[in-house]
């Protein structure tokens, strides 16, 4: 049995769910040495979305669902890895030599890594956790002189919008950093991971998830504006106010081509823009450009509407051919994501996602900041979701169980306490987040139920919120 400390249980409420699990997993470890333990949630984005790799404001609440990490040094020369129940992954484990992550002792390229778990789908989770290693090893110099184990217990719902692969991610590279003896802060740890999930997992994500899960604080939502990732005073959400998802039962990954295009086609309205607005641009490394930008910083969430309107919006081409766009502008300033010569990109609907998105979001922080908001207030900030959502199916990352959540919230509306729905996080299914009054659960159940019954599927309602990983600490669970 190992034994944490009783401050434990009061900075995380599924303190017990991690100790049931160290007993069944009493195996996997050596007994005579203790673990590291560290908690990330996972988040729920109520609005922002995808306009994060573009500089927007994002306003995200941390789950109360959250993943452990428990690590532990182990002399021989391997990195085991097990998933106790990361959905298809439970109980799963992975092991390699420590040679194959750093042979000669210096670590692996992140493209080898990334083909390496790409090339092993049983195995792909894995990737979450040891490409946080192999970037502590990279960007923070680590050479290990011993193997390592961890084992990962997570609920936060996999492939539903909600940043499970954040979770693991911040717990993983948090519990690894305080066992190796890497000093990280917040920031640090957080940007390090979305490292991790770009370059080795290969998701072309922006920040606010890792973020969320890192500084994330109950019963307040993590105001960050992503340039790259600059936190800004949290937003209390309102005691006469409540906040749940509600599953659609359809799965979203990040990795996938309508998420990747949609992020290029936005990069390549940024670049053509720029472009108008005589921005010098010179080529850069591996098919990308550089723009001197005095005016937006190289964001496109800081192009106010009324300008983009009145100077670009009619001369920017609905679509593009990814051959057409290198011939005329070379690349475009995303390290992350590459054009592809033989795909047609949209290219306006994309755009305007972070161009309006950004008003968005900042009336509803301006509204949330307001004591107990009225029914109006709350009426407004509901439009606001609504209008977001239907971006998304604009950029074509919506999904019809998304659509069909979303329209069951109008229906109840604010008579029956709801205000706003929209889908989370990088779309194409997933969660759909609700607003309403504080006492607006049983509608919410309902919606739920009713979604269920005609779809035969999802369903699921999250309430609750929980602290971020920094809060919760790096732990240490001893034999006894």
């Amino acid at each position: 049995m190992w034994k944490l400390p009783e401050v434990v249980s009061s900075r995380a409420p599924d303190a017990a769910r991690l100790e049931r699990e160290l007993a069944a997993h009493a195996d996997f470890f050596a007994a005579d040495r203790p673990l590291v333990v560290c908690r990330a949630p996972g988040r729920l984005d109520l609005m922002g979305g995808f306009a994060d790799y573009s500089g927007g404001l994002v306003l995200e609440m941390p789950l109360e669902r959250a993943a452990f990490a428990a690590v532990q040094a182990d002399p021989g020369p391997r990195i085991t890895v097990r998933s106790a129940d990361i959905g298809d992954a439970g109980n799963a484990t992975v092991s390699l030599p420590l040679g194959e992550l750093a042979p000669g002792g210096a670590p692996i390229a992140y493209d080898a890594a990334r083909a390496r778990f790409s090339d092993s789908p049983a195995e792909h989770w894995a990737s979450y956790i040891i490409g946080a290693l192999l970037v502590l090893m990279r960007e923070k110099g680590v050479r290990l002189e011993h193997g390592l184990r961890a084992l990962l217990v997570s609920d936060v719902p996999l492939g539903k919008g909600v940043s499970s692969s954040a979770a693991i991610e911040v717990a993983s590279m948090q519990a690894m950093a305080a066992l190796l003896d890497v000093e990280l802060d917040g920031r640090e740890l957080a940007l390090l991971c979305q490292k991790a999930e770009n370059l080795v997992v290969g998701a072309p994500c922006g920040v606010m998830d890792q973020i969320t899960a890192v500084f994330g604080r109950r019963d307040t939502l993590v105001a960050l504006l992503c340039q790259p990732a600059e936190l800004q005073e949290p937003v209390p959400i309102p005691e006469n106010t409540g906040v749940w998802a509600i599953d659609s039962g359809i799965r979203h990954a990040i990795t996938g081509a309508d998420y990747t295009s949609v992020r290029v086609g936005t990069f390549m309205g940024y670049r053509i823009i720029a472009d108008m607005a005589g921005l010098p641009a010179a080529a850069a490394d591996d098919g990308r450009v550089r723009i001197e930008d005095p005016i937006w910083g190289g964001y496109l969430a800081n192009l106010d509407p009324s300008t983009y309107e009145a100077r670009f919006r009619s001369r920017l081409p609905e679509t593009i051919s990814g051959r057409e766009f290198l011939a005329h502008y070379g690349g475009t300033t995303d390290s992350v994501t590459r054009v592809v010569p033989s795909r047609l990109y949209a290219v306006r609907r994309p755009v305007e996602h972070p161009v309006y998105e950004q008003q968005r979001v900042r009336l509803v922080r301006a509204l949330l900041r307001r004591d107990a908001p009225d029914d109006e207030t709350l009426r407004l900030i509901g439009e606001m979701m609504y209008q977001a959502h239907g971006s998304y199916n604009a950029c074509n990352i919506g999904s019809d169980g998304t659509d069909r959540l979303v329209a069951r919230a109008r229906e109840a509306g604010p008579r029956r306490g709801i205000y706003g729905a929209k889908i989370t996080g990088g779309g194409s299914g997933g969660f759909v987040a609700l607003l309403g009054g504080a006492d607006a659960g049983d509608a919410v159940r309902e919606i739920a139920a009713r979604y269920r019954d005609e779809t035969g599927k999802g369903g699921e309602v999250l309430h609750g919120a929980s602290d971020g990983a920094l809060a919760f600490g790096a732990v240490i669970a001893r034999p006894g």
